[in-house]
């Protein structure tokens, strides 16, 4: 399946708004619905290329929730991911079959998470924890916060609630004040009413001054005095030049000494990541991650076809294809303020020129759109090179330092 088909995604939150995890499917495609051995496939798939064999898990804390059958609930590639970070999902009719009940009884004493949908939930018996760790509660018509109410006043001790579509933040701020544990939905890329951000912060505001001048090449001594206006950015520069994944042989103590040792194209990178991730939007967590996770897909589906040196450019269409979200403004005025190359601006706005379609292919990953299989052709990527740039640029994202 994997070399046929595109893997999606959706963020599973918490009621902080913060990604707790994901869920992984296959595209749907027309009148097809995954097989038994597709979603094996799927966990194999995504066992092989989010769990290293020296350095472990690669999402550090973030769950995997995947569908489920119970013909594949022994299947070597389900032993091949952690069980506290793998959630499988499984409707409750399945359950009904002793020999399921008792296989899915067996992995949860193991560790396995097990999200149940679609269904009674009587035939599991009083102890629902033996049997599962979540249960999904689908919303449907108008009145969510209702039936919202319903489900937690039958929350059991032990089971987390997982709410889903939940379509608007009024229905997410309803679901969270009674209980629910976890949402599922494309909230992250709507915005959040009541008192949205209009501009830059001035953290931001210094970083996109920095930004520039590092496009110009200032001096390195005039970088450092706009970096001292700023005692945290000071801070977070020393810290990642000093961290494990910058691999510095000594200490450094000064900022000088970082921005010579650091360079101007990685300091770039640097500076858009800190731009979007110093945003202070109540609905910020989730946009944030997801800006970081676009970036670096993008950048990953187009660096090998472009030219040599176009993966920064890459990045930052990808990274800033949210600011407009971030900072409360659109995209023609947040442009206004940031000098980016011509190309830039056309993949940001019209998602066209050089980076476009790469951008968009991107996008379509996050939103199981039809478009991702002719995105994919018109840039000539298969599948299984998407497919693993996907699961990489998830990892990346939980390695940012920032």
């Amino acid at each position: 399946m994997h070399e046929t088909n595109f893997i999606t995604r959706e963020p599973l939150l918490d009621p902080k708004q913060r990604v707790i995890g994901y869920e992984l499917s296959w595209q749907q495609v027309e009148n097809h619905t995954p097989t038994d051995a597709d979603l094996e496939a799927l966990i194999g798939f995504v066992a092989e290329n989010v769990n290293d064999e020296e350095t472990g898990w690669l999402l550090k804390d973030k769950v995997l929730f995947l569908d489920a059958v119970p013909n594949m609930l022994s299947t070597d590639a389900l032993f091949a991911m952690p069980p506290e970070r793998t959630v499988l999902t499984m409707k409750a009719s399945d359950l009904a079959d002793p020999d399921t009940l008792s296989a899915v009884q067996g992995l949860r004493a193991g560790g396995v998470g097990i999200s149940i949908r679609d269904g009674d939930l009587a035939h599991l018996g009083s102890n629902l924890a033996m049997s599962a760790s979540y249960i999904e509660v689908r919303f449907a018509g108008a009145d969510v916060a209702a039936q919202a109410r319903t489900h937690a006043a039958a929350k059991q001790s032990g089971v987390r609630m997982v709410g889903r579509p939940v379509a608007t933040w009024e229905d997410f701020d309803a679901c969270a004040a009674l209980g629910l544990d976890a949402f599922v939905g494309k909230l992250h890329l709507t915005p959040r009413p009541g008192a949205p951000v209009k501009g830059m912060n001035p953290a931001q505001t210094i970083i996109l001054q920095l930004m520039q001048m590092v496009q110009k090449n200032a001096d390195i001594p005039q970088i450092e005095s706009v970096l001292k206006r700023d005692p945290a950015l000071s801070y977070k520069m020393l810290r990642f030049i000093n961290s494990a994944g910058f691999g510095a042989t000594r200490e450094i103590q000064s900022l000088r000494q970082a921005i010579a040792m650091m360079g101007y194209a990685p300091m770039y990178r640097w500076l858009t990541l800190l731009l979007a991730t110093a945003s202070t939007s109540g609905y910020s967590p989730v946009l944030m991650e997801t800006a970081v996770v676009r970036g670096r897909l993008t950048e990953l589906l187009g660096v090998k076809a472009l030219p040599r040196g176009e993966g920064e450019n890459l990045f930052v269409a990808g990274m800033f294809s949210l600011l407009d979200r971030l900072f409360g403004l659109p995209m023609k005025e947040v442009l206004d303020t940031i000098q980016l190359p011509d190309e830039v601006v056309s993949a940001l706005l019209t998602r066209g020129g050089m980076y476009g379609p790469y951008l968009a292919l991107a996008e379509a990953c996050e939103l199981n759109s039809n478009l991702v299989v002719s995105l994919a052709k018109s840039v000539n990527i298969n599948p299984v090179d998407v497919n693993k740039a996907h699961l990489s640029a998830l990892a990346w994202a939980q390695n940012v330092t920032t």
